[in-house]
């Protein structure tokens, strides 16, 4: 007997040795849980900022591509002006040699009529071709010539050879003849439908080029057009329509998820944030811009017959309505570029400038061009500011409406959304407020995962076997049911040791993640209030605008009544 409770303690001490050997394991194996639930964290973090620079990568890879494709496709369209168009720009390298040649005496007669012949023969449908023939009939004093040869450009195009002779009159100084000529362009012209080109009279006119009378009758002129214009249904507005585009193309497209990285990925607010950032930013680019056109003298002109030349050569190269598609592409390609591939930005801009490319255009629509887009519409700044005082009032409402619409697209709220929590602020103010409330999210998370993991049912009916198995060996001396009991209980504390440790890694692994999503929310908060601080400094600028009324810049928003142009060009 004595025999067999030996037997039986070597038996159950055999029995604890296994059972503490178990504990061990299980302990290893929690700790190793644990290690594996902080990898997790960390290979999710890794994996959520992959993917950024993975998007980041596949943007920049499709801005570089419209990039290509545009300085590829700039490159075509400039082959095919030169191979279609090219013997235009030898045309107009003549055009202006002419008259200097002719006032210096040094070229032979028969000369520049072997030229311009031979030009006649190679711009068969160009209109200065036959106009040049007609200056250098005009020159030789071979009046049949001149005449057959300035019917035939007038033909070809009957507004651009008028305005062109108007000016070859002025500078020779025959003001009857100029006079006349202008009469004629002036009687031409539609203010509500004008050729680009009507920008050189402008130019004119805002220089000074003309003699008093001349100068008077265009000021009257554009007047009368302005007044026929403004009796039209709808005018004000249109114009109101027409100059809120020409300011909203200096708006300027600028990405500042850099600058406010969180809240560019925790809020899905960002977009009107980033809008709101450009949109404030417009009142410093009009500023700067008018600012340009008003800041500091005219350069002077060296004389009558500088300016003139000056005028006769911007007529004359400026591209040709036949010109026009393809100067669409290149204009389109270069804002591509411009904009380093980002072609929603650049088609944004190209929509706001296409009236610059229009064939014909209205008179009020010809000073927008001026003010707002002189690159395009080959305005001198002279010309810019004669625009813009013509324009002051429709500038003002415009500008008005603008800096209204985008002030009130500014947002009140900035959402946040943090590890599944959200959230709104105005500019950080409500900071402890946000940390409560994201702690309490992240700890009810934590609760909810923790209950979640629990044994299932086959590890409590274990319990319960081997329980019965225990007893039921003890009383019986079972060994085998002893031992089958003892291992169903350690079977189940295997389980329970596992659930423990498992909730630990649970635990660990939602303190590292409240960490960082309060890291976050903390930076998001930064960023709020610095956003709002950013927009409303550059708002400022719209102030100063009107700041400067009184200033040089009165006819940004001067009076209703445009002021003569005397007074605007000095």
């Amino acid at each position: 007997m004595s025999n067999q409770r030996i037997v039986h303690v070597a038996d159950l001490s055999v029995i604890e040795t296994g059972l503490r050997t178990i504990r061990s394991d299980v302990d290893t194996v929690s700790g190793q849980v644990a290690s594996v639930g902080e990898e997790i964290t960390h290979t999710r973090n890794e994996l959520a900022a992959l993917e950024e620079l993975f998007r980041e990568f596949i943007a920049a890879d499709a801005m570089n591509q419209e990039l290509q494709l545009a300085e590829t496709r700039q490159v075509k369209v400039r082959q095919e002006l030169e191979s279609k168009f090219g013997y235009y720009e030898q045309v107009r390298r003549t055009a202006v040699g002419i008259l200097q040649a002719a006032d210096l005496s040094m070229v032979r007669q028969d000369t520049i009529t072997a030229a311009t012949e031979e030009l006649m023969l190679a711009a068969p449908r160009y209109w200065l071709a036959p106009a040049l023939v007609a200056l250098g009939a005009w020159l030789d004093d071979n009046q049949p010539l001149a005449d057959k040869a300035l019917a035939e450009a007038l033909r070809r195009d009957d507004e651009k050879t008028t305005l062109f002779f108007a000016l070859v009159t002025r500078r020779a100084g025959r003001h009857a003849a100029c006079a006349t000529w202008m009469q004629r362009y002036l009687g031409l012209q539609d203010p509500f439908s004008l050729d680009r080109q009507t920008v050189v009279l402008v130019d004119a006119l805002a220089g000074g080029v003309f003699g008093a009378d001349i100068h008077q009758a265009g000021t009257m002129a554009a007047r009368d057009w302005i007044a026929e214009l403004s009796q039209r249904a709808g005018f004000v507005e249109e114009q109101r329509t027409q100059w809120m585009a020409a300011l909203l193309s200096k708006l300027p497209v600028m990405d500042n998820s850099e600058r406010y990285p969180h809240l560019h990925r925790y809020s899905a607010t960002w977009p009107r944030l980033d809008a709101s950032l450009n949109g404030a930013a417009l009142h410093g680019a009009v500023l700067e811009h008018f600012r340009a056109i008003f800041d500091g003298d005219l350069a002077p002109s060296a004389g009558t017959a500088a300016a003139v030349d000056a005028l006769l050569d911007k007529l004359v190269r400026n591209f040709d309505d036949d010109e026009l598609p393809l100067r669409r592409d290149e204009r389109h390609c270069q804002l591509i570029i411009d904009e380093r591939g980002n072609r929603q930005a650049a088609q944004a801009r190209y929509h706001l400038e296409a009236a610059a490319l229009d064939e014909r255009i209205t008179f009020t629509q010809l000073l927008t061009n001026a003010a707002m887009h002189p690159d395009t519409s080959h305005a001198s700044r002279a010309t810019q500011r004669y625009a813009t005082a013509l324009s002051a009032p429709w500038i003002g409402a415009a500008y008005a409406d603008v800096a209204a619409a985008h002030r009130a697209a500014v947002p009140t709220d900035i959402g946040l959304q943090i590890e599944g929590w959200q959230g709104r602020t105005g500019a950080g103010e409500n900071q402890a407020e946000l940390l409560s409330s994201l702690a309490a999210h992240l700890d009810a998370q934590a609760a909810r995962d923790r209950a979640a993991v629990k044994l299932d049912v086959k590890y409590w009916a274990a319990l319960a076997l081997g329980a019965v198995f225990v007893v039921a060996g003890l009383f019986n001396m079972l060994w085998l049911a002893l031992g089958l009991g003892a291992g169903a209980v350690a079977w189940f504390y295997s389980g329970w040791s596992r659930l423990a440790g498992a909730r630990q890694a649970i635990a660990s692994t939602h303190a590292a993640r409240k960490a960082q999503a309060t890291a976050v929310l903390h930076g998001a908060l930064t960023e709020a209030s610095a956003w709002r601080r950013e927009v409303a400094q550059r708002d400022l600028a719209g102030g100063a605008l009107h700041a400067i009324q009184d200033d040089v810049a009165a006819p940004y928003f001067g009076p209703a009544a445009p002021p003569a142009p005397h007074r605007v060009v000095g």
